[in-house]
């Protein structure tokens, strides 16, 4: 378990299946995160399972520190220990939960996991333009913009962007020392 102030992170288990579905029934949710396949709760189940299996990911549940509620869930996949880098990705489970700087702690504790645990060099993720405040908290954390696929994303009737973001070691390390 990795503990922040306000909120935890655990392994993700099959009784959070219900949280995660959930999920894919907001719009605003799908849309922030370009998902366009709605899952059923057995499909859910089947991914969890496949997940905990594949060695070249860690997938964590969020939890409020308060009363230990799941409030979303994050993934550090696609590991290359050859390369020591990683792909990353969250989603918060409500828009409720957003602007109240869970998932950027979360990010943090994943951060800290894939550099301090793991001893990986790189984190990337990819997030959609129209997702600002996803790109002002990546930021906040110590992301940085590297590119843009230009119009990668059709949704909602529209093009968006989707911006390759990254923190490397020695950036996440530079921010635990000016603490």
């Amino acid at each position: 378990m990795l503990k922040g102030q306000d909120v935890f992170l655990r392994p993700i288990t099959e009784e959070d299946t219900d949280s995660i579905y959930k999920c894919f029934q907001n719009e605003e949710i799908m849309y922030m995160t370009g998902t366009i396949n709605i899952f059923t709760k057995d499909q859910i189940r089947e991914a969890l399972n496949r997940f905990s299996e594949d060695s070249t990911r860690h997938d964590f549940a969020i939890c409020l520190v308060e009363n230990s509620q799941i409030i979303g869930d994050l993934a550090i996949m696609e590991i290359d220990l050859d390369n020591k880098k990683a792909m990353f990705r969250i989603a918060l489970h409500s828009i409720e939960n957003c602007s109240k700087g869970y998932g950027a702690e979360a990010v943090q504790l994943a951060q800290k996991f894939t550099f301090e645990e793991l001893k990986l060099n790189r984190l990337e993720l990819q997030v959609y333009s129209h997702n600002i405040r996803g790109i002002k908290s990546y930021e906040k954390v110590g992301f940085k913009k590297e590119g843009v696929l230009r119009q990668s994303l059709y949704m909602n009737n529209k093009y968006s962007n989707e911006i390759i973001m990254s923190i490397l070691r020695d950036e996440y390390m530079e921010i635990l020392n000016n603490k």
